[in-house]
């Protein structure tokens, strides 16, 4: 009798695994909607499945869905409330949810989002999203309603006793978000030293950017690029160039070059180098140029109204 029981499970337990992997594969493939159309069933007939409902959950996240994406990370933290992650997921979305409504609506949700960052990072000593989390809702926060900015370093500490790169990050970022600039400087550069890695570099090229200090930015993309070789720093190189009219015969090339070695790891899509190509011509008064790039760029991305006006200020050359 055992033996048939046993038998009789193994093929609802080998569809539940293939299942997981089907749905996991979706969402690495970005196909957001086909997995909530078919996790929503199983987690019907499973509701205490915490895999299948984290899932649906991922999935309703990927396409913005906030309220549909608590609902299920809910769920998450009320059949295992000792686990950290669900926590985290389940603040994370009351998070975006806040920034998608007003600011007096999104009071409603500053509470349990707080409790739920706080608690992830609590249940989990080592856990590094949660603390990022901190750090940017405590200063993000203005003091009346609990931002601290001595909180906010806190745990960009202990950010640092976890990952040395991290920690630099997050005190770069408070920095810079108190307008201390040479300190945030300091802190980018000190976990490019660490790290090394093509976002710490982004932070420091995003940061003389913000600081109006584009020649900057530049020489730190290209420092990026003979370390790291990365056909996405091309674009970042090109955008800078074209935002603030400066190099462009530099930006021309690697804008150039970045749509000749364009692959989908690459993230940018190509309608967007063809629209900064746009953008450098009409600098340089090569209209029919500029006219061609652009063109390409709404044939891609046709709803970008950013791309018509740029079309306009080239008609007007």
């Amino acid at each position: 009798m055992k033996n048939l029981i046993w038998l009789l499970l193994l093929p609802i337990w080998s569809f539940s695994q293939t299942s997981y992997q089907d749905l996991e594969r979706l969402l690495e493939q970005k196909n957001y909607q086909k997995a909530e159309q078919l996790a929503m069933p199983f987690v019907a007939d499973n509701p205490n499945d915490l895999k299948a409902i984290e899932i649906l959950g991922d999935a309703f996240a990927y396409q913005e869905k906030w309220d549909e994406a608590m609902e299920q990370y809910k769920k998450l933290v009320s059949i295992k409330p000792d686990q950290a992650n669900y926590h985290y997921k389940y603040g994370g979305a009351m998070g975006m949810k806040a920034l998608s409504v007003n600011k007096f609506s999104a009071l409603a949700y500053l509470g349990d989002l707080k409790q739920a960052f706080l608690t992830a990072a609590d249940l989990d000593k080592n856990h590094i999203d949660a603390r990022w989390a901190l750090v940017e809702l405590y200063m993000q926060l203005p003091a009346i309603v609990g931002g601290s900015r001595s909180t906010s370093l806190k745990y960009a500490e202990e950010l640092e006793q976890l990952s040395k790169v991290d920690g630099y990050l997050a005190k770069g970022y408070i920095y810079e978000y108190d307008d201390e600039p040479i300190l945030a400087e300091r802190y980018y550069k000190k976990a490019i030293e660490i790290g090394g890695s093509i976002t710490c570099y982004t932070k420091l090229s995003e940061f003389y950017e913000n600081q109006k200090q584009p020649e900057k930015a530049i020489s730190n993309i290209e420092e990026a690029q003979k370390k790291l070789q990365r056909n996405a720093l091309h674009y970042q190189l090109g955008k800078v160039s074209a935002e603030y009219n400066t190099q462009l015969d530099k930006g021309e090339a690697c804008l150039k070059t970045y749509i000749k070695n364009y692959s989908l790891e690459d993230g940018v899509p190509i309608a967007w180098a063809n629209y900064r190509l746009a953008q450098i011509y009409r600098q340089k008064s090569h209209k029919k140029e500029a006219l061609k790039c652009i063109d390409l760029a709404i044939k891609d991305l046709p709803e970008m109204e950013v791309f018509q006006e740029e079309k306009e200020l080239i008609s007007k050359l």
